[in-house]
Order: C-alpha cells, then sequence, then structure tokens
C-alpha cells in the first residue's frame, strides 16, 4: 500500500506539480487503465481517499483519477479502433454462451434423475456414475467464463471447491442419515431412493443445479449495475451507499429465483416440498463465488469450511454418543432434531454462513477497487 506520508510530502504546497509525482509513482496501472474509473478504483486499493485527493488539489479521487487517466499518451488508440469490429463479434458470441450454458448443468442433472428412475441394479448405478460425471463437467464449463468465472490469477487462491462438494453431498445425504442416526440406524449403505434405510434427496441437487442459470445471470446485473454505479460517483463514499443496495437486491433476487426453483423441483421428484436449507446453501454458495470472483477468497473458503465442518459434526456427535460414558456428546443435535427435524442443522449452519458472509460482502464489494479488471493485482 503507498505510503500517504510519501504523499503528503508529494502534494506539498510547494511541488510545483504535485499530481506528476503521483503520476510517476503509479505510471502503470495509468497506462494499463481503460478508462478513469479504473484508475480510481487502483488508487483506492492502494489507500488513497477523496481526503488524500484533496490534497493534490482535486474535490475527490474521481476527479483526480480522470486528470491522471488524460495525462497518459496513448499511442494505441488507432490499432484499437480498428480492432473494434471484431471484438464486438466477439463479444456477442461470448454474451451467448453466458446467457446459454448456465443452462446446462441443470438440464443434465433433470436427465441423470430421469435416468435413475427407469434403470434398476447394475445399470442405475452405470446411469448415476455418467450423471455425476457429465454434471460435474457441465458445472465446470459454466463457471469457466462469465460474470462467475475465476480469472487465472484467483484460481489458485480459491481453494473452495471441496468444501463446497461436501456441502452438496450434505445436502444430498445429510438429513437422511442424521435422522436414521437419532433413530438408531442407519443399518446399511444409502441405495438412491428416499425409502431406504438411508434416505437420499435428490431434489435439493437439481434445484442447486438449475440455480447456476439466475445466479450466473443475476451477478451480471450485479457487475453492470456496479459498474453503473461507478461511473455516476463522484466519491468514494457516494459509490459505497449506492451499490450496497445493489448487492443485497442482487441477492435477494437470485433467492426468489432459487425459491421458484425449490417449488417446483420437489413435485417433479414427487417428494415433500424441500426445506429452507437448499435455500440458506444456495445463498452461501452464491454469496461465496461473488466474493471469491472478485478476489476476496480468504473469507468464502473459512466459512465455506465451518459450515461445512459443522453440518459432518452433527451426525458425529451422535454416534459417538453411543461409546460408553458419551451420551451426552449427542444430546443438542437430538434435541435440536426433535424440536425442528434434521434440516434445522444445516439451516443454521449455512444461514448463519451466508449471513456473515453477505456482511461481509456489504463491506468489501462497496469498494471501488473491489471492481477493477480480474487481471489487474488487487
Amino acid at each position: 500500500m503507498t505510503d500517504l506520508s510519501e504523499l503528503d510530502r508529494g502534494a506539498a504546497p510547494g511541488a510545483a506539480d504535485p499530481v506528476k509525482v503521483l503520476l510517476h509513482r503509479h505510471r502503470e496501472l495509468c497506462e494499463r487503465a481503460v478508462d478513469p474509473l479504473e484508475i480510481a478504483a487502483g488508487l483506492e486499493a492502494h489507500g488513497i481517499t477523496d481526503r488524500t485527493a484533496a490534497r493534490f488539489r482535486h474535490r475527490d479521487v474521481f476527479s483526480l483519477a480522470e486528470e491522471l487517466y488524460a495525462r497518459v499518451p496513448r499511442d494505441a488508440d488507432t490499432a484499437a479502433d480498428a480492432s473494434a469490429a471484431p471484438a464486438r463479434e466477439g463479444d456477442h458470441r461470448r454474451s451467448v454462451a453466458v446467457l446459454l450454458l448456465p443452462l446446462l448443468p441443470g438440464t443434465l442433472c433433470a436427465a441423470a434423475l430421469i435416468a435413475l428412475a427407469r434403470t434398476h441394479g447394475q445399470t442405475r448405478l452405470y446411469a448415476a456414475a455418467a450423471g455425476v460425471v457429465a454434471v460435474a463437467l457441465a458445472l465446470r464449463a459454466a463457471l469457466r467464463r462469465g460474470p462467475l468465472a475465476l480469472p487465472d490469477a484467483l484460481a489458485s487462491r480459491s481453494a473452495t471447491g471441496s468444501w463446497t462438494c461436501w456441502l452438496l453431498v450434505y445436502a444430498v445425504l445429510g438429513d437422511g442419515l442424521l435422522r436414521t442416526a437419532v433413530a438408531g440406524g442407519p443399518d446399511g449403505l444409502p441405495d438412491g431412493t428416499a425409502g431406504g434405510d438411508w434416505p437420499v434427496a435428490l431434489a435439493p441437487l437439481l434445484a442447486l443445479t438449475l440455480a447456476v442459470a439466475p445466479a450466473t445471470w443475476t451477478a451480471g446485473l450485479f457487475l453492470t449495475r456496479a459498474r453503473r454505479k461507478l461511473a455516476a460517483s463522484r466519491g468514494l463514499e457516494d459509490f459505497a451507499a449506492s451499490v450496497r443496495p445493489v448487492l443485497l437486491g442482487a441477492v435477494a433476487l437470485f433467492l426468489v429465483a432459487l425459491a421458484a426453483l425449490v417449488a417446483l423441483c420437489a413435485p417433479f421428484l414427487d417428494t415433500g416440498p424441500v426445506s429452507p436449507a437448499v435455500l440458506a446453501l444456495g445463498v452461501l454458495l452464491f454469496v461465496a463465488r461473488l466474493l471469491t470472483v472478485h478476489g476476496f477468497t480468504h473469507a468464502p473458503r473459512v466459512i465455506l469450511m465451518l459450515s461445512a465442518v459443522a453440518q459432518v459434526l452433527a451426525p458425529a456427535t451422535v454416534f459417538a454418543a453411543r461409546l460408553p460414558g458419551c451420551a451426552a456428546l449427542g444430546a443438542p443435535v437430538e434435541a435440536l432434531t426433535a424440536a425442528s427435524g434434521p434440516s434445522a442443522v444445516p439451516v443454521l449452519a449455512c444461514g448463519a454462513g451466508a449471513l456473515i458472509l453477505l456482511v461481509h460482502a456489504s463491506r468489501t464489494l462497496a469498494r471501488a477497487s473491489a471492481h477493477l479488471r480480474p487481471e489487474q493485482a488487487r
């Protein structure tokens, strides 16, 4: 982060051109920026606030960024104009892919569940394996482009994939295992049905894979609206105050879409209503991904890990309570399950995690520096 004491010296009254000092210090940022907004975001990331900008004889960071942008020579403008048409054509193809590709995971998951319903024995096992592979590949493809795609620079820092898998596995197997464990079982492995000794819930998996599409479109809407707010703002505090309602609105819109999908998936699989745990898990994964693609990887990784561990510990304590002298270990979970059902565990774990991440996102994603281009260092 830029040493503010150096900025004070650069902006001292005796300095003939304090902005020139700042331009020299941040020349690389100014040269690669495509507009003054990126310079403003980069300056904020280096600790320069509206108060600091006043020392450079500007009313705010945005005004300072406009002067820095204007001072940098741009010899590549002609070449950029010549390549504008091919770039627009490429953008159109990417827009179509972003619009349609997120539909693939849910479509393949629905097809896999239909295949499971119409097969038996070893053929059913093969169908399940093929369905898992197909949905995983579709998810990978859908999340490699568009507003939910991770830049290469962030992919190695975001170790959330394994914890996400644990959360999804618990959504399918966890409630059934906990209910059976409290009753004294299970006596066997899950057989892929909702009526076995270890019941399996497939409706949550279908709802969450179908929700990839609204999650992608909602994230794109948030990015577009945030960029417009950045262009219209004349100060960092003004931008923060205007973008927070956009973030909360995007999360609420995704929650409504997910709730509609949950309501549709239960009758499709001839099961009871899907519990609110799916809504909590969906919002948790959505906000975690939104933070991650903006470069804030630590909090999502920790919260996803804690949520997964909390859910796994619930049936583990019930099993541990069967050991001699350890009956008290399972008492809290058994009491919670008796009062609210086994879904209370994921509702509490994922709901608390989603709330924490949403509060964190309302602070971090309200910064102009959070909306730098992905390839720019944060």
